[in-house]
């Protein structure tokens, strides 16, 4: 039995990261400290002057784990990682900054790609963004694409170089064959760095070393190719007269301001490259309602920083971030030189701020409404739900079940998630059963709840075995609620369950009326019913329709690849098409056998000798 009091005696007084977990291991909160055993032991000081949201994270709390380094920055790189791949529901997070894309250069390639990724991996290739406007970032690649001829196959070289002849893109100039030899190393990387110097924004050197390259064209008498670079030349000053001047002094920076309305930030970065202002994005940051101005700062600073590949000279920052010397040794250590971060309350630099801090809150401003609209949806929700179940404990995660089949041929079940009101996909999971035969329901929600959770017994096992701390697996998480698509009976198989593996949480089933819509909730026997208005019942209906969707979708992926074989097959006459109106009909195979030849002759689609053969194959010694 883990017992926090004495944990708290054995913490060390030695810099690294916290992880708090409820009752089910789930990380609910992830901390930096510069000594761990003053910083933990300050959440559980009853005198110690908590916010609310603090204070409820705390009654939460069941146990902890630590991870000791070497320095502060290295507790500050692993807390950034570790908050970014949980995702803790009380830290501030920086909202779907994964999904965000990026142009990504393949310089650790010998003939390098100009691509477009969602995902940032280590593999010593260049990073450029992210792009929240895709548009903005479509424009930029149909730019370079038009500009460099470089190539976009994905033939590994120098490899495959010789194996085929140019594609169309050489034929047409917009790829120069390297996969033929018909260009050198040499020069292609040439076109690789003025790319990259295009995309930092330093549009005076690309353009001085192609007005160079064109006066050698034109003076070899190369008229075709001092043309093309001169058109070249003109396309990317009209870009660069596009872009407004922010400095003299031709500096990189990130000027970051924010606004903040309820429980959620918007952060405005202004990117200035070579003194030139490149291109703004905005951020969502959520779980700030009661944060103050330089806590919401640091996080996004840490969180931003942690996730984008380029580092400019300087940040310009609104407000003030803790332990700041750390985070610019940080910085400075990701880029490998000197990074500066900065404050300004007058001159130059404080008027950027000041326009990204107006920006901020007018790209706020206009998703206020929706942010209210998204709140009500979510949290309302499921405050709705909690308040109305009787729950003592908040509800974030739910997970619904679902179960599919075709006359008990070929049974699925179907887990979806919803975290916080809004569906999880990465942690929906699929079960094909296996243990039941024929249309059980009852028995096939048993068999998916037991797999569910006593996959999630094993996997922690082994997590422990191998000296592991909790990693996200496909069942470490445990819900808060589960939904189940049915009434008293489904209910009452998944709770003997649960009740059988010792798991104490809340289960209500999904009842549908008589046209198979949302009703309400079935839950201690009782139906509970809300306003269809409600937003508690949208969420409902919702829930309950993606699990059935998902059930469905998968219950076809799965027929799509084998059709579902029977003892109808071997009747003559009898086809996929004949087998479907059958089962569709009779709902089975024994209640086809037990049919009459008058009702299998009523079927529209099977003709009379077609229906003669169906009852000869089941009644051969009954009829003359």
């Amino acid at each position: 039995m883990f017992d926090i009091q004495e944990e708290l005696k054995k913490l060390p007084e030695k810099p690294g990261v916290y992880l708090m977990k409820d009752q089910y291991e789930n990380i609910i909160y992830v901390g930096k400290a510069v000594n761990l055993k003053n910083r933990v032991r300050q959440y559980f000081q009853k005198s110690a002057n908590h916010s609310l949201k603090v204070k409820r994270m705390v009654l939460q709390i069941k146990e902890f784990e630590y991870i000791v380094t070497d320095s502060e920055v290295e507790a500050l790189i692993l807390e950034s990682n570790l908050i970014k791949k949980y995702q803790p529901k009380y830290n501030i997070r920086l909202k779907d900054d994964k999904n965000y894309p990026y142009i990504k250069i393949t310089i650790n390639e010998d003939y390098p790609r100009v691509l477009m990724t969602r995902k940032l991996i280590k593999d010593k290739a260049k990073y450029f963004g992210p792009y929240t406007d895709g548009t903005a970032l479509k424009e930029t690649l149909d730019i370079i694409n038009k500009l460099w001829p470089i190539r976009t196959c994905n033939r590994v070289l120098p490899r495959d170089i010789g194996k085929e002849r140019p594609c169309l893109k050489y034929h047409i100039g917009q790829c120069k064959a390297p996969c033929a030899g018909l260009i050198s190393k040499e020069e292609y990387n040439k076109l690789i760095e003025e790319v990259i110097a295009f995309l930092d924004g330093k549009y005076e050197e690309v353009i001085k070393d192609l007005e160079e390259e064109m006066t050698e064209a034109a003076n070899e008498l190369n008229f075709e190719k001092a043309a093309q670079l001169r058109d070249q030349i003109n396309s990317i000053k009209r870009i660069a007269q596009k872009q407004k001047i922010i400095n003299s002094a031709l500096e990189d920076q990130d000027i970051i301001a924010f606004a903040k309305k309820e429980d959620e930030a918007l952060v405005q970065v202004f990117f200035v490259r070579g003194g030139k202002l490149i291109g703004r994005e905005h951020f969502f940051l959520d779980g700030v309602d009661d944060r103050t101005q330089e806590e919401i700062m640091t996080s996004f600073v840490k969180q931003f920083y942690s996730g984008t590949s380029f580092i400019p000279k300087e940040v310009i920052l609104q407000e003030e971030i803790d332990e700041l010397n750390i985070i610019q040794s940080w910085l400075s250590s990701r880029k490998g030189q000197k990074v500066y971060i900065k404050i300004p309350r007058k001159g130059e630099k404080s008027k950027l701020v000041e326009m990204a801090a107006k920006n901020a809150l007018l790209t706020l401003n206009q998703f206020g409404e929706e942010i209210k609209r998204k709140e009500k949806r979510t949290k309302g929700a499921l405050e709705e739900i909690q308040k109305r179940l009787g729950l003592e404990q908040p509800i974030y995660r739910i997970e619904a079940y679902d179960i599919s089949n075709t006359q008990g041929i070929e049974s699925v079940g179907s887990m979806v998630v919803f975290e916080g009101g809004k569906p999880k996909r990465n942690d929906y999971r699929k079960f094909k059963i296996k243990a039941v035969i024929g249309p059980n329901d009852y028995a096939s929600m048993e068999e998916v709840i037991k797999r569910r959770f006593i996959h999630r017994e094993k996997e922690l096992e082994s997590l422990k075995e191998k000296g592991l701390t909790l990693e996200e697996g496909k069942f470490t998480k445990v819900p808060d609620l589960i939904l189940i698509d049915g009434g008293k009976g489904q209910v009452n198989t998944v709770i003997k369950v649960l009740e059988e593996l010792n798991i104490d949480i809340p289960v209500c089933g999904m009842v549908k009326d008589d046209r198979h819509r949302t009703r309400g909730l079935y839950y201690h026997d009782e139906e509970i019913t809300f306003p269809s208005s409600s937003e508690a019942f949208k969420l409902i209906s919702r829930i309950q329709d993606e699990a059935h969707r998902f059930a469905i979708e998968y219950h076809r992926k799965l027929r799509s690849k084998a059709q579902i074989q029977s003892v109808l097959d071997e009747i003559p006459g009898v086809g996929p098409k004949r087998k479907r109106i059958l089962l569709e009909h009779f709902k089975s195979v024994a209640n086809i056998k037990a049919a009459s030849l008058e009702d299998i002759k009523k079927l529209e689609g099977i003709p009379d000798w077609v229906a003669e053969n169906i009852y000869d194959f089941f009644h051969a010694n009954t009829r003359r």
